[in-house]
């Protein structure tokens, strides 16, 4: 089986916490065989940059740093899919059929879909409405 983590369910897994946990022993259960995508990587990355930046230059910003480099070694341990011509062509498709789902999502959604894996999202409102989209929460 092959599964593609969702930013919530890399996050969860980066910082191993219990619903990480339990999504590490459903990996190994299923012997499922597990990526990252460049978009999840993006949002993740993001998301610690802009935590860098709000805290004041110097001992603030340890802290932020310190999850950043986490985050860099974490998404190094995985096969992380590009978001390439094929997803690009899933993601246009998606766009014009479901423009309130978010771009994000939809990039996440056509990665999964270009390279035929089960997404593993929290996310299942959004991406349940996506056609031929496997989407599982292996967290809850």
């Amino acid at each position: 089986m092959v599964v593609i983590l969702d930013t919530n369910h890399f996050q969860e897994l980066r910082e191993n916490s219990v619903y990480g946990q339990r999504l590490v022993k459903r990996i190994s259960d299923l012997d499922a065989e597990v990526f990252c995508c460049i978009v999840a990587a993006e949002e993740s990355l993001k998301g610690w940059l802009a935590f860098i930046h709000s805290r004041k230059n110097g001992a603030e910003q340890l802290e932020p740093y310190a999850r950043l480099l986490d985050c860099i070694v974490t998404l190094n341990k995985f096969t992380i899919l590009p978001f390439d011509r094929d997803a690009a062509a899933e993601f246009h498709l998606l766009q014009q059929n479901l423009p309130r789902i978010g771009r994000m999502d939809l990039k996440i959604a056509a990665i999964a879909l270009a390279h035929d894996a089960t997404l593993l999202s929290r996310n299942l409102r959004d991406f349940d409405q996506i056609p031929g989209l496997r989407v599982e929460n292996w967290l809850d």
